[in-house]
């Protein structure tokens, strides 16, 4: 919960603003300052205080206690000019508020923590458990000192400016060890603890269990991701107590489905009681990784519970980013955050120019020309089935004529695939044109290089048959001259000459260019591949200079009819 706090109208008319856009999020607390603060420090996990930071600072001095403790505090001031993260930045996630009440409020976010500021992601906001050195390591990060990534296990971290040998050490690992001088240790959630247990287990025996097995294997609880067992003892109040006393969630399968599961150690008990020879070891390994320690049996007598564990791979991921047309105000927000999530950036060199500002030091690039698009996806997934989180990148949308579909093509179920749309060419130049795509429309690239054109005549040829607005990518290059006239041919089959056709060069771009001409009077030497071609069906209308078409054809008739 967010606590609002205000002290003026003015003050008071921003927080009522800020309260109705995340109603859920939020609660008011009136009356006087002073005692306002004190209950929602106690009860909130973050502030938006609308006051002074001053004033702030002195209010919470007698009550901080920790940096993993204190609430995220943020401060606006008396115009709403700048969101201030005052307290708790990365812990409280004071600098994502920030942000966040930026863009109600049209207020500045000022973040003043050191990562933050040169763009470098906190050591302790990347979700993962961390111990060790954070301050001397992210001090060394900051200045540029070398510090050396050392990974005992795959995951897909964001990118940071580490190298193979340094004073400093990163160690991301599930072993249990303790960090060294000048080291942080991450542990990441890698282990996968199967448990099975007798009706009735007690909590104590389930959970002694699965500590001493991890200690005794040097491994680390804080890399626990989940516990896993049989449906059939999924309200076993030893194991739920035990996920719980871990802070893992409990997860269950099916005794068909840890039956189809080869361990290494099957038994007739389970298997004349849930109905699977395995419990422990089949539901550690039911997604997969390597069996580091086989079922184990509870030193009790008799035993009442079993566990064995298994060291699950980081999974890689793969965003696939649609970067829109050109113009950085038309790269998405998601997009934005993806490139600065990734490690490892694959794209088109030109592509990677446009972008190259956003992304965050530590990041390796590997771009390419063009002409190279199946390399590339093939390398953003060998990159991601490294246990990397990789960005692939495309202009417009991904997933149109763009490096989704091949990328996916190479894809298989071993890692994590995002897609983030952008705003397509067709899109970009329909909203320059006017609305020339407010009834169906179809988009048809006329390049045969990957595709025949008898294939590609026969696709013109059904969308001027049923009387679909139509937009070419790719329409026209140097080597391929003919193609266009031939298409425009078609469509001139089953339209007027007169029919609206909008022509954008560079849509977005600084040397953006267009203009609307009509089916029987373009040009198709004035087009090239940087141009889309959009060509309106039989109601399409220049309308004061703007390509319209309408939604339905009752506007059209009745328009007609008032003629």
């Amino acid at each position: 919960m967010i606590g609002l706090i205000s002290a003026t109208a003015a003050g008071a008319a921003a927080r009522d603003r800020l309260a109705a856009a995340w109603p859920d999020r939020t609660r008011v607390y009136e009356g006087p300052v002073g005692d306002a603060v004190r209950t929602a420090f106690a009860q909130c996990e973050q502030l938006v205080c609308f006051l002074a930071t001053g004033a702030v600072v002195r209010l919470v001095a007698p009550l901080l206690s920790g940096k993993t403790e204190d609430p995220g505090v943020v401060c606006v001031d008396e115009s709403g000019r700048f969101a201030v993260s005052l307290l708790g930045g990365h812990a409280g996630g004071a600098n994502e508020l920030a942000r966040a009440v930026g863009e109600v409020l049209g207020a500045e976010p000022v973040v003043t923590t050191a990562t933050d500021a040169v763009d470098l992601p906190g050591l302790d906001t990347l979700g993962l458990p961390v111990e060790g050195d954070v301050a001397g390591v992210s001090r060394a990060l900051l200045d540029g000192e070398a510090v050396a990534l050392r990974a005992e296990v795959a995951w897909p971290l964001p990118p940071l400016p580490v190298t193979d040998e340094g004073a400093y050490t990163i160690r991301l690992t599930d072993r249990l060890v303790a960090a060294a001088e000048r080291e942080v240790v991450l542990r990441p959630p890698t282990l996968v603890v199967g448990v099975g247990a007798s009706k009735g287990a007690p909590t104590e025996e389930v959970l002694g269990l699965v500590e001493d097995v991890l200690r005794e294997a040097g491994l680390s609880g804080a890399s626990v991701a989940e516990l896993a067992t049989v449906d059939a003892k999924a309200e076993e109040t030893g194991i739920v107590e035990a996920a719980r006393r871990l802070g893992v969630p409990l997860v269950t399968y099916s005794a068909e489905e840890l039956a189809g599961v080869d361990v290494p150690n099957p038994s007739d008990a389970p298997l004349a009681a849930v109905g699977t020879p395995s419990v422990a070891e089949a539901a550690a390994l039911v997604g997969g990784g390597e069996l580091l320690v086989p079922k184990r049996k509870s030193a009790a007598s008799p035993a009442m519970a079993t566990c064995a564990v298994v060291r699950r791979p980081g999974r890689g991921r793969l965003a696939v980013v649609g970067l829109g047309p050109g113009a950085r105000d038309l790269l998405t927000p998601r997009a934005q955050a993806e490139l600065r999530r990734a490690s490892v950036l694959v794209g088109l060199d030109q592509y990677v120019d446009q972008i190259r500002d956003l992304l965050r030091p530590g990041t390796r690039i590997l771009e390419s020309g063009l002409g190279a698009e199946e390399e590339r996806a093939r390398t953003a997934v060998e990159e991601a089935r490294k246990g990397q989180a990789v960005a692939l990148i495309g202009s417009g949308d991904a997933g149109v004529y763009a490096m989704a579909s091949p990328a996916l093509a190479e894809a298989s179920d071993d890692i994590d695939v995002v897609g983030v749309p952008g705003v397509t060419a067709a899109l970009a130049a329909g909203a320059i044109l006017g609305a020339p795509l407010g009834h169906d429309h179809v988009s048809i690239s006329l390049s045969d290089l990957h595709t025949p054109w008898e294939v590609i005549e026969r696709r013109v040829r059904a969308a001027a048959e049923a009387d679909i607005v139509v937009t070419f990518y790719n329409p026209r290059s140097r080597g391929r001259d003919w193609q266009l006239p031939k298409a425009l041919g078609i469509l001139a089959e089953h339209r007027a000459p007169g029919t609206p056709v909008g022509v954008v060069r560079n849509a977005s771009r600084p040397d953006e260019s267009s203009r609307l001409t009509t089916l029987g009077a373009l040009d198709p030497a004035t087009v090239d591949m940087m141009t889309v071609v959009t060509v309106g069906n039989t109601a399409t209308r220049d309308i004061a200079g703007r390509m319209v078409t309408p939604r339905g054809y009752r506007w059209q008739t009745a328009q007609e009819g008032a003629e």
